[in-house]
């Protein structure tokens, strides 16, 4: 989610890369840097911490130029520090590079580029870009070969832009599932990852497709493809206003978020699940590898016993996660409200681990609970999505999620990568252990895989039905949530979705706890979301929606395309929406996105504010 500007032009470059930086930090930042050039070099200014500690660097010693990079950043490898801000460069200082994404195989490049005697100022992946493209310079001579060159060797997703300091006025753009966008200016030109910090000076832009390279210059742009074969691309016409252009053209933050989660979970999946190669050296079937946390299989083994620590959307991932260790492993499990954990005496020792999981790293209850935990001798995992944090820096282990920042109070793309990682746990854990067959975390690391794609499909077939649901129920006083097993746990983080911003009393219930008293309460014209994707449970939860169906319930229904029960439920339930067919222990990832798109829609027909509820903040920093 890292901002990235990019000008050429007539103009002075920092005073352009400013204003456009203060325009992209809705998408979040840990440090901010420039880079100017203007003939006599290529000049650099960065510093972890706000945007207005960048700018007040520059006052006392500004830069001067007419083409200029710069960089807001979101740490995911490195901890927010001047050194790790961008941009960063070569040994020489003659090429500067901002990137934003991940380089999956930047360790095994960085080893080979040292042995080659390059020099490394920081922590980041991002840096073996700039020794990549010096190693291509050096060997072809062109800015635009060198970039292609360099990048033909990354696995990962990036965006980057490139200046040389024996090319000024020059600039080489790239992108591979980081977005960016090219600004077509009057005798200027911007590069950008998002279109609000380019509209206040143009509105036509051309948008870099996956694989494409941009050669920018003040006669013009040139686009070529990763073989460099030249492109030709129709500009389009942004009619957005400046806050129209934050949120990508979405009303809501929320609702960019939530469209935003396929490329969350690719983050979160990148370089975790890898070939396993045969005894004849080529790829074979998928594993998990999460060497990353700092954990040994020593330690890995030497658990007996696994609390997960959380508070809210964060626990009911862990509800989640609880199941797939227990399904994966040997070990007894235990999801805990964070806010609770320590006023229980909890049984925590040296055999213990207590994997925390926390958004911002920076909840109370959730500090205090791996405190206690600590103290207690237990070993920690932290899985969160801010490096450097306050739960990053105590934990023993720490797996980050990768999900970007999140503006919109209510969480969904922070959830969904949780509920990923705790899975990659689940599988690296069983695999550790000897508990996980091989054939069973090849099938659940394919699946795993392709959840992004699956994610994006469900968004699209279902966010029409949401928003007619929610105007069928828009009027309602009470909702109810059911299912059994993961269900119920995505049944929890469904309830509370449209709790916290439609405003709306719900309930979820374990689906044969209906008849120990909550049953009296449905009637006709209830509404009732029926969760049934876990294949072995639909039989016992068809059985509740007619118990709610007979008492005059308005049941909606989510279940998997090869539920074993389709024409039961379809007979049974007001709707039945289909889910692309998944192993069960992943069906949650996908169940949640309709509760997530209807509660968002419910919120929107009530006319509320989506991504400020009342009472509530973004992180809970207080106990």
């Amino acid at each position: 989610m890292c901002g990235i500007v990019g000008y050429i032009g007539s103009r002075n470059a920092a005073d352009v890369l400013i204003d456009g930086l203060r325009r992209l930090e809705y998408r979040g930042y840990d440090s901010a840097g420039i880079a100017a050039q203007n003939g006599a070099g290529i000049h650099i200014e960065k510093r972890a911490g706000r945007i207005d500690a960048l700018a007040e660097a520059l006052r006392a010693r500004p830069l001067f130029g007419t083409a200029g990079i710069a960089h807001t950043r979101w740490a995911t490898h490195g901890a927010p520090t001047d050194a790790n801000a961008h941009p960063h460069t070569d040994c020489a200082g003659r090429i500067s590079v901002v990137h934003n994404g991940i380089v999956e195989n930047f360790q095994e490049l960085k080893r080979e580029l040292a042995q080659a005697g390059h020099r490394f100022r920081s922590e980041t992946d991002s840096e073996v870009l700039a020794h990549l493209i010096e190693e291509a310079w050096g060997r072809t001579g062109d800015p635009l070969e060198a970039v292609r060159a360099a990048l033909g060797r990354v696995r990962g997703s990036y965006a980057v832009a490139v200046l040389f300091e024996a090319h000024p006025g020059l600039l080489i753009a790239a992108r591979r599932e980081s977005p960016l966008v090219v600004g077509l200016g009057d005798g200027e030109y911007l590069v950008a990852s998002d279109a609000p910090a380019v509209v206040p000076h143009t509105r036509e832009i051309l948008v870099l497709d996956d694989g494409e390279l941009a050669r920018i210059d003040r006669t013009g742009v040139r686009l070529f493809d990763m073989r460099g074969n030249e492109v030709e691309k129709r500009p389009l016409r942004v009619d957005w206003d400046p806050e129209e252009a934050e949120k990508g053209g979405f009303e809501h933050f929320m609702i960019k978020e939530i469209h935003e989660q396929p490329a969350a979970l690719r983050r979160a999946l990148a370089g975790r699940i890898a070939p396993e190669e045969n005894g004849a050296g080529s790829p074979a079937a998928l594993r998990v590898d999460l060497a990353e946390a700092g954990w040994s299989a020593e330690a890995i083994r030497a658990f007996r016993k696994v609390y997960l620590v959380a508070c809210g959307t964060a626990h009911h991932a862990g509800l989640v996660g609880k199941r797939l260790l227990e399904a994966a492993t040997d070990l007894d499990v235990a999801a805990e409200l964070a806010s609770e954990f320590r006023y229980g005496e909890p049984r925590v020792g040296p055999a213990a681990l207590v994997i925390a999981v926390s958004q911002s790293g920076e909840t109370a209850d959730t500090l205090a609970a791996v405190k206690e935990a600590k103290l207690r001798g237990a070993r920690v995992l932290a899985v969160t999505n801010v490096v450097g944090s306050s739960l990053a820096r105590a934990a023993d282990y720490v797996l980050y999620t990768h999900a970007g920042p999140e503006i919109a109070v209510a969480s969904t793309k922070a959830y969904l990568t949780q509920l990923a990682c705790l899975g990659l746990v689940a599988l690296y854990v069983g695999r550790v252990r000897g508990t996980l067959s091989k054939e069973r975390e090849r099938e659940l690391a394919a699946a795993l895989e392709r959840l992004p794609a699956l994610v994006e499909q469900v968004i699209r077939a279902v966010e029409p039905k949401a928003r007619e649901l929610a105007r069928r129920w828009q009027d309602a006083r009470d909702l109810f949530y059911i299912g059994r097993g993961l269900d119920y746990a995505v049944a929890r983080e469904g309830q509370l979705k449209v709790k916290e911003i439609a405003y709306v009393h719900a309930e979820a219930l374990a689906a044969g706890e209906l008849k120990h008293g909550t049953l009296a309460l449905i009637e006709e014209g209830v509404p009732v979301v029926a969760l049934a994707t876990q294949r072995p449970l639909v039989d016992k939860t068809l059985s509740n929606i007619q118990e709610v169906a007979a008492r005059g319930g308005d049941v909606v229904a989510l279940a998997l395309e090869d539920c074993p029960r389709r024409e039961a439920l379809e007979e049974t339930a007001r709707e039945v929406w289909y889910l692309p067919a998944v192993p069960a222990e992943l069906a949650p990832v996908l169940a949640a996105v309709p509760l997530q798109l209807f509660a968002y829609h419910m919120a929107k027909a009530r006319g509320l504010d989506v991504d400020k509820p009342r009472n509530l903040a973004k992180s809970v920093t207080v106990e």
